[in-house]
């Protein structure tokens, strides 16, 4: 009985959803990682050698590692107006050390336009980690402020 209060408890204050949305998380990204790679494919090549077979198998090319990704360690979406709107931060990360706070609206990456998530995400994309850029961002208050960032390395 106190095992199944103190459970009563802690997803009543919210433990339990956050595993959930972990676990939502957690297998949304599998999905993606899975559409990436495309269908399944043999480990290794289907060939039989048998004597007098002269078909040797073709040497596997050596696959150069991918280059890193950029972060800005923040969750934006659409606004219904310019800009992407920030709607999660994490810490510790590029974005909680530049000053982004939830609500805030980025309008500008370096020199470029920002009208939507899908927009921030290309120019993040498109920048090398650890070199400085500069974020146009209007605060929930109504201020706008330029915030120098640091995107990081996605592990």
């Amino acid at each position: 009985m106190p095992a199944l209060l103190v459970g009563l408890v802690l997803v009543l204050s919210g433990v339990g959803l956050g595993t959930v949305g972990a676990t939502v998380i957690g297998m949304s990204r599998l999905a993606e990682l899975q559409r990436q790679t495309g269908p399944d494919t043999p480990a290794t090549p289907a060939t039989s050698a048998q004597p007098g077979s002269s078909a040797a198998p073709s040497p596997t090319p050596a696959s150069s590692p991918a280059p890193a990704a950029a972060t800005l360690g923040v969750e934006a979406v659409d606004a219904g107006r310019p800009g992407a709107l920030v709607v999660g931060v994490h810490v510790p990360g590029p974005g909680y050390t530049a000053g982004l706070v939830r609500g805030d609206l980025i309008l500008a990456f370096d020199r470029t336009r920002v009208d939507s998530a899908a927009d921030l995400a290309r120019a993040v994309a498109g920048t090398r980690p650890g070199r400085v850029v500069t974020l146009t961002v209007r605060h929930r208050s109504g201020g706008y402020q330029q915030l120098r960032a640091v995107p990081g390395v996605v592990t």
